[in-house]
């Protein structure tokens, strides 16, 4: 059960606020759909989606996630629907109706979000208010990308979001999803991009050790955090990225993009900038480049803001 406990301080005395479900299922539906962006880096296509006279369902929510992969969105108000079967058994339809949700897509986003979508990385979020152990053993034994997200409502617009699970995939390995770029990012090198992954392998040893040591700090900030592969960077989230990584043998460094506003750091030349306005594969305005160990205390700091901001 939820431990997750919302107080409110007056004079220095704690009051626990009590807290409870949204009365209904489409409520807190509702209320997502409305801020998918803010609460899950997701942007919103459709709600209530028909799956057909064939599989006749309706799967609750769809969007596209900030890495160019779709999204399912299943919610239950109770512990005892089995929101994650029926989760599943939506995943494997918009797995077989590609060209079905590219079409939604390309008349919600536009062609170029259309072109980019990354179909190595289906995810599926179950929204409830609690969820039981079984359950959390369930996901983790399903080859899928699947998160448990807890709610509670604490009434007076308060509304909790808690990630109690979250499993990724390993069947994306080996696969050549198309890149997704920033809007500003220039479109004449796709054809002739290496991933990520060809680039990392024909690193030298130090860029290698250095991007590892990135890999293992990241992934030790808690249960939480997830690292999925994309074609031309690496993704470290919870329920939205808080860092993306690329590596640039030519240039012996790596390139780290952070969800932090520039402003509220001291930017430095050669190591952290602004760019908010600068087309870049990934997510983050701050970018940090780095080649050595020198500035790694900073790295590991900002990278924390940024894992705690997210």
């Amino acid at each position: 059960m939820s431990d997750l406990k919302l107080f409110k301080v007056e004079g220095g005395k704690a009051l626990e606020l009590a807290s409870g479900t949204v009365a209904l299922e489409r409520d807190l539906q509702v209320v997502i759909e409305q801020n998918m962006s803010t609460m899950f880096a997701v942007r919103f296509l459709a709600t209530e989606y028909s799956t057909g006279k064939i599989h006749r369902g309706r799967i609750d929510s769809l969007g596209l996630d900030e890495n160019g992969s779709p999204v399912i969105f299943e919610y239950k108000r109770t512990t005892n629907e089995n929101v994650i079967n029926q989760g599943l058994f939506y995943l494997d339809w918009l797995m077989d109706h590609r060209a079905e949700f590219q079409l939604l897509v390309l008349k919600a986003l536009g062609t170029d979000v259309a072109e980019a979508i990354d179909w190595s990385a289906p995810r599926l979020i179950c929204v409830a208010n609690d969820f039981t152990r079984y359950d959390e053993h369930a996901v983790r034994q399903i080859n899928r990308n699947v998160e448990l997200v807890r709610y509670r409502d604490f009434g007076s617009g308060l509304l909790a979001i808690e990630l109690v699970t979250s499993v990724t995939s390993d069947a994306a390995l080996g696969q050549s999803p198309q890149p997704r770029r920033n809007a500003a990012a220039p479109q004449t090198d796709r054809p002739k991009s290496k991933t990520v992954a060809q680039l990392l392998a024909q690193a030298d040893s130090a860029l290698a050790a250095l991007y590892h040591r990135f890999e293992l700090f990241a992934l030790s900030l808690g249960d939480d955090v997830v690292k999925n592969e994309r074609s031309l960077y690496f993704a470290f989230r919870r329920l939205k990225n808080f860092a993306c990584v690329e590596v640039h043998p030519s240039s012996g460094n790596l390139l780290i993009y952070l969800k932090l506003d520039p402003k509220s750091i001291q930017l430095e030349d050669g190591f952290a900038r602004d760019v908010s306005k600068i087309g870049h594969f990934g997510t983050g305005d701050l970018e940090l480049r780095v080649s050595d160990e020198s500035k790694w205390e900073h790295v590991e700091a900002l990278t924390r803001r940024s894992y705690e901001a997210n």
